[in-house]
């Protein structure tokens, strides 16, 4: 279980820290900053809603359902008998992405993003599109959680 907490822990601080950086470099700096030319580069956004900036819910709900989800991670987590290293990270790494963001909410009423993979900028169909959303650390926690737990799942579950 300790790695459980402590991946969280450090997820959501690594989070924490970054935006942080984001804010006083990027917002507040009035820059983004290229990583790779044409491709990644560091630009500061404010998200209202969920991936993909998808607006389900007022942020008084988002903020809701984010805690109920990072709730129910930590039960399901407690009640498991699963220890297994790859069940604990998976499940860590959602944690603490979700409270990265869980935080913003609560202290901003937004999330802050800004790593932007420069995929596709332009029109199709008439309609301007970016084909990646600009997202942040903890958004990259609970993907990789979620990717570990598809690809590793008969490793981490056993075969049903």
């Amino acid at each position: 279980m300790a790695l459980f907490y402590l991946l969280a822990v450090a997820a959501a601080l690594l989070d924490r820290v970054t935006k942080l950086l984001a804010i006083h470099y990027l917002r507040d700096g009035g820059q983004s900053v290229v990583i790779i030319p044409d491709w990644l580069k560091l630009t500061y956004a404010e998200n209202l809603g969920i991936a993909f900036s998808v607006r389900f819910l007022p942020p008084m709900g988002l903020l809701f359902l984010t805690l109920a989800i990072s709730a129910g991670v930590v039960w399901y987590v407690l009640k498991s008998n699963n220890r297994s290293p790859l069940f604990l990270t998976a499940f860590g790494l959602i944690l603490g992405g979700g409270i990265g963001n869980l935080i913003d909410r609560v202290i901003l009423g937004h999330v802050v993003d800004f790593i932007y993979f420069d995929l596709y900028h332009g029109a199709l169909f008439g309609l301007q599109l970016d084909l990646w959303p600009i997202f942040n650390v903890a958004d990259s926690c609970i993907t990789i959680g979620a990717c570990m737990i598809v690809l590793f799942h008969e490793k981490i579950f056993g075969k049903p």
